[in-house]
């Protein structure tokens, strides 16, 4: 059963560059098994390479409507992303990856993405619509030793299009409901003979899929702008230069989570959002989520620029090639959100615009001698993150955060009216200013060996060496707007902070891989890989210490993660190709698995990073692609995965199981959703890690018929469609933020004349089934869960002209 494209193999921080797949009018998973990847830093044919990678071309990717990463997750099961703005955006395969909650800038992702051999440092800088490409490569479990620290869970690798000496181009129009449109273009040809051009660009509108009764405006909406050029340099067979340029710029009115349902808490009756709302006669305008509306009273901005350029140098020498990988990228985040998700005046901002630079150089030589194929190389990589942001709470702060004791609350108000929490001017105007400072050198040295013992069996071992130095500086100033102090009521909301972390290291990781060729199209092979996520700071304030009087600096590093990664598979084409079939079984441990934790106190926005002992996530996965016949194609994956917490007794406790005064010297606790005191952390052990269902699959085809109408035609109609099952969205599992398993289907159906032009429609979502992408709880233990409800049912046409 496979995604549309797939295969199996291994990786890097960079990759070579390689010959371009054969174009495809199905989903890349062609029975003929000549699908090209370069996951081993060089050409290979991916049924050869031992190790899990699905891979989609240009074709799939248009077929299915994967314009960008999230849209990859229906077709690849074993992909997790999750993102409720670009910055807080979340990529993890097989359940590992980067751990749920606010994005800390302090620790790096545990899945790397790269675009033509080029590191993408931050999730958030990778959330653009594809432009102008040529193939995607998931490549699933640790890829430590020629990818880096970055890849303890896996690799997303894009190539695109590279100029042509033969002039061509493209253009592709699409219009639908929502007041959709999306542009595509790209052109390439020469410019001498020994010098070629390829520029291309995108624009996507669309209007929000959320209505705000406040500003009368609908949010959630999309405004992307991209464009990209390549310059490609080729004096002699032996030696070329690629000069890459782009630039994308995203400006929607985003983003928004909206009310889904309340939970209990631990925290007093008159402290939860029932009693809260009514005291200030407030009502959410629907309680329904996919009525899709909100009232949001706080400014929403998501605007990103994401750009650079690289140069890449290619000499065969010898017995191989020099390949030389010199890149810079930027990102400037400009957000606003509101962070309590209601229409009340409670935290009127909260935001914090970043700025990111990266530069990186990686020197690597890959040949063959005899027996042996041989990589290696030098890796330099050098980031520094800018960030200042900000939070204001407004005049319904003080009755939502602090604590009036006894009194009552109702829509009358309050009982006491001097106690503190019913004055809306104790934290009216309570401002924290955050500037906070992130650089990041890191450098390796990495080399692979393919030993062909015999005409069948292969050995590859492989090792890296890596050292990381990262530094931090993190000052929040906290004003009331008075010019007077702060008083204890202030600063148990906002309490200023500063403080410089930092940490370095070196780790070693490596992998040994056997494989062998069963019969000529079957190929099996064991794996086991030794592999590290570096560590990290924590860069959004730090949790108070044991007595109070400031905060605990000894939480200010987190430690590496290790990970232990055992993998099985075997990979197989029969009926002469036409069918392909691949398994692959996998059990990986982590240790000091990094986790966002929270201190307890109910006003915080923003948890800390702390180790877990261990997690660990085992499965099954199967791919398969199918042609019967020159007119049918189907393909078909499924995934079984096992991830949970294995050890983690300082968690972060439930929603039910938080809000109420501390346990302290022993207390025991009230029960889960009962108002009493609250367990000061919680013992998780044995639950589900977030954001990974045990069952996923994805499966589809696409039938033609061919015709005679306008010359050599063809009518076509294709189906994809996914499940998952049940989820949880929450670091430690509650009921309140499970999300329900579901299915969704898309179709399209249309005609392509001779290999020229094609128009189709389609619809995504086709059930117009209702779910969400990601569930959360507001600050405080109030019991609210608010949710991001995925796109509805969308539907429209696609006109496409290649020249």
């Amino acid at each position: 059963m496979a995604a549309p494209g797939l295969a199996q193999t291994a990786t890097t921080d960079a990759l070579p560059a390689a010959e371009p797949a054969r174009p495809r009018t199905v989903p890349a998973s062609a029975p003929s098994g000549d699908i090209l990847v370069t996951a081993r830093r060089r050409s290979e044919t991916v049924q050869k390479v031992p190790l899990a990678i699905s891979v989609l071309d240009a074709r799939a990717i248009d077929a299915t409507g994967s314009f960008n990463v999230l849209k990859l997750t229906q077709i690849q099961p074993s992909l997790q992303f999750y993102s409720t703005n670009p910055r807080n955006t979340t990529v993890n395969i097989r359940g590992l990856g980067q751990p749920f909650g606010l994005i800390n800038d302090g620790i790096e992702p545990g899945v790397g993405f790269y675009i033509d051999q080029v590191y993408y440092a931050r999730p958030g800088s990778a959330t653009f619509d594809f432009l102008d490409i040529e193939r995607v490569e998931v490549l699933r479990g640790p890829q430590g030793t020629l990818y880096g620290k970055n890849t303890t869970a896996g690799a997303i690798s894009i190539t695109s299009k590279a100029p042509s000496f033969t002039p061509e181009g493209q253009i592709e129009v699409s219009a639908g409901n929502l007041g959709f449109v999306q542009g595509k273009a790209s052109v390439s040809g020469p410019l001498s003979d020994t010098v070629a051009i390829r520029i291309g660009g995108s624009a996507t509108k669309r209007d929000g899929t959320i209505h705000n009764v406040t500003t009368n405006a609908d949010v959630n909406a999309q405004d992307n702008l991209g464009v990209r050029g390549t310059l490609l340099y080729k004096p002699t067979e032996t030696f070329k230069l690629t000069l890459s340029g782009d630039y994308n710029r995203q400006n929607p009115d985003c983003c928004v989570q909206i009310y889904v349902r309340t939970g209990p808490t631990q925290r007093p009756l008159n402290r939860q959002f029932a009693a809260l709302a009514a005291a200030f006669n407030y009502r959410p305008p629907s309680t329904n989520a996919f009525d899709r509306v909100t009232d949001l009273d706080g400014r929403l901005e998501a605007k990103q620029i994401i750009g650079g350029a690289s140069l890449r140098a290619e000499w065969d020498v010898g017995p191989g090639t020099l390949t030389s990988v010199t890149a810079w990228r930027f990102w400037d985040w400009t957000p606003s959100n509101d962070r309590d998700f209601t229409g009340l005046p409670i935290t009127t901002v909260s935001q914090n615009p970043s700025k990111q630079d990266q530069y990186t150089q990686e020197l690597r030589y890959a040949g063959n001698s005899g027996t042996l194929d041989y990589v290696g190389g030098l890796y330099a990589f050098y980031q520094k993150i800018d960030t200042t942001g900000s939070q204001v709470q407004g005049s319904a702060a003080s009755r939502w955060l602090l604590n009036p004791g006894n009194v009552a609350v109702g829509s009358a108000g309050c009982a006491t009216p001097t106690t503190a929490a019913c004055n809306p001017a104790v934290l009216n105007g309570l401002t924290s200013l955050n500037d906070i400072h992130f650089k990041n050198t890191s450098l390796a040295a990495f080399g692979q060996i393919t030993w062909h013992v015999t005409d069948r069996l292969r050995l590859q071992p492989g090792a890296r060496v890596n050292y990381d130095k990262k530094t931090g500086s993190y000052v929040s100033t906290v004003t009331n707007g008075t010019g007077t102090a702060l008083t204890a009521d202030q600063l148990g909301v906002l309490a200023p902070q500063s403080y410089q972390p930092s940490f370095s290291d070196w780790n070693l990781s490596g992998d040994f891989t056997a494989s062998f060729d069963v019969a000529r199209d079957v190929l099996a092979y064991a794996t086991y890989a030794k592999s590290f996520k570096s560590g990290g700071i924590n860069l959004s304030g730090l949790p108070l210490n044991a007595a109070n009087t400031g905060v605990d600096l000894t939480t200010q590093t987190v430690k590496p993660e290790s990970v232990n990664h055992y993998e099985v598979g075997l990979k197989s084409q029969f009926l002469d190709r036409r069918v392909t079939f691949n398994l692959a079984g996998f059990w990986t441990d982590v240790k000091n698995y990094q986790a966002t934790v929270n201190n307890g106190q109910i006003t915080v926005i923003r948890g800390y990073l702390a180790n877990a002992g261990k997690v660990r996530t085992r499965g099954i996965e199967a791919d398969a692609s199918f042609r019967p016949s020159s007119q049918l194609s189907l393909y078909a994956s499924g995934a079984f995965t096992d991830a949970k917490y294995v050890k983690f007794v300082n968690a972060p406790c439930p929603p039910e199981l938080a809000g109420g005064n501390p346990a302290l010297n022993g207390a025991t606790p009230a029960p889960a959703g009962v108002p009493g005191l609250s367990p000061l952390v919680c013992d998780i052990s044995g639950q589900w890690l977030p954001g990974v269902s045990r069952w996923a699959a994805s499966h589809g085809g696409e039938y033609r018929v061919p015709a005679q109408l306008f010359g050599d035609s063809e009518f076509f109609f294709g189906y994809d469609g996914s499940y998952r099952s049940k989820f949880s969205s929450n670091p430690s599992r509650s009921a309140s933020t499970d999300i329900a398993g579901y299915y969704l289907g898309n179709i399209r159906a249309g005609i392509r004349v001779n290999r020229t032009w094609e128009v189709y429609g389609w619809v995504r979502n086709v059930f117009d089934k209702d779910y969400y992408e990601v569930l959360a709880t507001q600050s405080g233990s109030t019991g609210l869960v608010v949710g991001q409800p995925a796109d509805p049912r969308t539907y429209g046409a696609t006109l496409k002209a290649r020249f």
